[in-house]
């Protein structure tokens, strides 16, 4: 289905050409010539986005803004301004505008950003969609993809959250494994009680039995009053037992006591204590080849093992890493205080290309690098971690410089003997095809603006 457009100029002749620009891209698209008109349609019909004009005659575009945004405020609006009017674009951003663009317009800009905002606002369809079909509240915000995998995590998970079976969750480490704990216990009859988690790798064998069952007073040295364990603070909620696998065997005897007859005993105590709790457990070992080499109780596995979900690794869900990468970059650029629009085709190239052993933990620690690290308003390649580069199949040439990568040793032998004019206007076109022609992409990975570009594309005849 086409995406509807609503276009707000009131010079005739930009309006004709921006609805004839946008309709051979695809677009169904409307125009209007004032504001007024344009809060009216926006009541009367849906839009997909909006392109606002600031200066109108009648109501102007900023009043317009915040009329559309009241009655409807998920739909994307893309303010239009001159140059020397970017404070008001500055002020229509906080007042909720998506992306503004400045006059004459880039159509290379323009479509980039239209395509954002769209995509952004189906992402948003899509989540809100399968927030409605798992119920409130079981999808959380940083639960994100579309791939197959993930829609087939979403099922699982919408079936599985209302029961009260007992759940093991399995995947490598940086999957998401808590996220999908919380989710399941969000989307649960026991949401409005306690989610009491649980590192089991973190402790040693005293410590986690205590941490987990309590421990009566005078029970070891040190042990000066009672102390509640954590299954007794997760009573009428779920408790997640994160890497279970770790577990000595004598934790494990004592565990499956606990899921069976659903009462642990403090250490240092003489009875049973009652508790109601959800066990959620997670583990990025293969708890099947743990029973057979004898390290994980046979018993206590298939307790554990009522309902199996597994979280995919990213290298199994690659179409879902613009949308985590996009995801994080706008939240660390919001902690940041930095205004980041997103990445640049050959970075997010590199995000598609690398394998990411640590998964989305790894993505979203080298998005945050790279948002600390950016200066521009899109990320480059640059930014990201050298690791990611050569895992990616890159060699970091160029890292960190602010310019183009360096040419291959090859090429440069190909460069050397070339006036300096030549080798430039050969690391012009070359960073045109690495772009797909975009020019405005090719000026900023040049570190020069696009006007600068045309001059130099006039000079050497290739415009």
């Amino acid at each position: 289905m086409r995406a509807e457009l609503l276009v707000v100029d009131d010079d005739a002749g930009h309006l004709s050409m921006l609805r004839t620009v946008l309709a051979g891209w695809g677009y169904g698209v409307t125009g209007a010539t004032d504001g007024a008109e344009a809060v009216e349609l926006v009541r009367s019909r849906p839009f997909d986005a909006v392109l606002l004009d600031v200066r109108m005659a009648g109501m102007g575009g900023m009043e317009a803004l915040s009329l559309i945004k009241e009655y409807n405020p998920a739909v994307p609006v893309l303010i239009m301004t001159a140059y020397s009017s970017v404070e008001t674009a500055v002020s229509a951003l906080k007042s909720g505008a998506y992306d503004y663009l400045t006059k004459p317009l880039d159509l290379d800009v323009m479509r980039l950003t239209v395509e954002r905002a769209l995509d952004h606002l189906r992402l948003a369809r899509e989540n809100e969609n399968l927030r409605q079909k798992l119920g409130p509240g079981v999808v959380g915000p940083e639960i994100i993809g579309k791939s197959p995998a993930m829609r087939e995590l979403f099922s699982m998970i919408a079936m599985v959250a209302p029961t009260e079976a007992t759940v093991l969750v399995t995947g490598e480490s940086g999957t998401g494994k808590e996220l999908v704990a919380k989710a399941l216990h969000a989307g649960s009859p026991r949401a409005a009680g306690p989610l009491v988690a649980v590192n089991c790798a973190a402790l040693n064998e005293t410590l986690l039995e205590s941490e987990l069952f309590g421990h009566e007073k005078g029970a070891f040295t040190g042990a000066e009053r009672r102390r509640e364990g954590r299954f007794m603070a997760a009573d009428k909620g779920s408790i997640f037992l994160d890497e279970i696998g770790e577990i000595a065997p004598s934790i494990q005897a004592k565990l499956l006591r606990v899921i069976q007859e659903r009462e642990i005993q403090r250490v240092g105590g003489d009875r049973p204590v009652g508790v109601d709790v959800r066990i959620l457990a997670a583990t990025n070992r293969d708890l099947k080849k743990e029973v057979e080499a004898g390290r994980f109780r046979e018993d206590l596995y298939y307790r554990l093992n009522v309902v199996a979900i597994f979280v995919p690794p990213l290298r199994d869900r690659v179409q879902d890493i613009p949308l985590l990468a996009q995801h994080f970059l706008t939240r660390f650029a919001e902690k940041n205080r930095k205004r980041i629009k997103g990445f640049t085709p050959a970075a997010m190239d590199h995000l598609l290309r690398c394998p990411w052993p640590g998964n989305v933990r790894e993505l979203e620690n080298a998005v945050e690098r790279a948002v600390i690290l950016s200066v521009g308003e899109y990320v480059t390649e640059r930014e990201l971690p050298l690791s990611a580069m050569r895992e990616a199949g890159g060699d970091g040439a160029g890292h960190g410089t602010g310019g183009p990568a360096a040419p291959a040793p090859g090429d440069m032998a190909g460069l050397a003997g070339m006036a300096l004019d030549d080798v430039e206007r050969e690391v012009i076109l070359a960073t045109l095809r690495d772009t797909g022609g975009n020019k405005s992409e090719a000026a900023r990975v040049l570190g020069i603006t696009r006007a600068t570009l045309h001059k130099k594309l006039k000079k050497y005849g290739e415009e």
